[in-house]
């Protein structure tokens, strides 16, 4: 199985913002769709996970 992380930009934060945890396919995209609706956030993205990380 893949895993996936989501990575998304944070009002008043620099760089991009990574999740702490992986997610299966479907449940990254709910996820996203969670995170986007969150205030100050933007450009969220599931993006696979690199192993070791």
């Amino acid at each position: 199985m893949k895993s996936y992380r989501l990575e998304w930009t944070q009002e008043g934060r620099d760089g991009r913002q990574v999740s702490a945890v992986t997610y299966g396919e479907s449940a990254a995209e709910d996820y996203k769709a969670r995170k986007a609706a969150q205030d100050g956030v933007t450009d969220v993205q599931v993006v696979p996970d690199k192993p070791g990380k």
